[in-house]
């Protein structure tokens, strides 16, 4: 069980977990956070296998009815229609995206947002994209270390969205692989994130350096990563759509190796509502188990 006391966290980035971790979601100190920020990051295709998930409002709902810990979003969803659910369901403000037309060898997810609109809108968090290993780190670390500074200035906590992502990445056996997972969660508890949201690393290379070249079980890699981030809470997101055996399945794994929580969109609202209700029911079930 995660103790908020041994974060060394002030008082306002302590007070708003302590509201998402044990006043929302599952309740018991773990996260289920429902994202939608892939209109902006993959375009309204992503919307088609649920025609109804394109209208935000379907996203707003699952994440009340499914008693969700938080709904993270960007500035233009909040902006517009956060207002009818405000005080209903924890926020979370998205402040730097981008599309996902141009290629991913030098990536950079420009500003969309401050921490003074997350705060103005009544969010208990901000979202940062990190892309780790790119041409461009420079100029994305020096980005994130302004928005650190803002959201210590206020108190509201920092989840980096921790992705590795380049050319250099991909000589180095590929950004799901255990060593770029890894890097990039050890970064964001090196740059100063509250929560750092990664994949779960499913494959192992005989590009990537020792010791990450050997053979290791999903599972094996998921508690590494976690030890890796130290008191940066992990959260594992849940990338593609999945079958229900397998996500239950990657559920588990992620639980067992200690995580705080899971970020899980596709997952959920890809689903039509009453089978979205279901599935975060069996999760949030597996959650509480632990």
């Amino acid at each position: 069980m995660i103790n908020l006391d041994d974060l060394n966290l002030c008082t306002g980035k302590k007070t708003r977990l302590q509201r998402m971790m044990y006043e929302y979601g599952p309740g018991n100190g773990k996260l289920l956070i429902l994202p939608i920020d892939q209109g902006l990051e993959h375009g309204p295709i992503d919307f088609s296998p649920n025609p109804p998930s394109l209208d935000p409002e379907f996203q707003f709902e699952l994440a009340i009815q499914g008693g969700y810990s938080a709904i993270a979003v960007h500035y233009g969803l909040a902006s517009k229609y956060y207002h009818k659910y405000a005080g209903k369901i924890p926020l979370i403000l998205k402040l730097n995206g981008k599309t996902c037309i141009p290629s991913d060898d030098e990536p950079l997810s420009t500003l969309t947002g401050t921490v003074e609109d997350a705060v103005r809108l009544g969010a208990d968090a901000v979202g940062y994209t990190l892309y780790v290993g790119t041409p461009r780190q420079d100029e994305d670390i020096s980005q994130f270390q302004m928005v650190r500074e803002e959201a210590s200035k206020y108190g509201i906590p920092v989840i980096v969205w921790s992705y590795p992502r380049g050319e250099s990445i991909e000589k180095k056996g590929g950004r799901e692989s255990f060593y770029a997972i890894d890097y990039a969660a050890r970064v964001a508890l090196e740059l100063g994130a509250d929560i750092v949201k990664i994949n779960l690393p499913e494959t192992v290379s005989d590009k990537s350096p020792e010791p990450y070249n050997k053979e290791y079980s999903v599972a094996e890699m998921a508690k590494k990563v976690v030890q890796s981030a130290g008191k940066s809470l992990v959260i594992f997101s849940g990338g593609s759509k999945l079958n229900d055996d397998d996500l239950l399945k990657k559920v588990r794994i992620c639980m067992d190796a200690n995580a705080v929580g899971l970020i899980y969109g596709r997952n959920m609202w890809q689903r039509p509502m009453g089978k979205a209700l279901e599935i975060t029911g069996r999760i949030k079930s597996i959650i509480l188990d632990k």
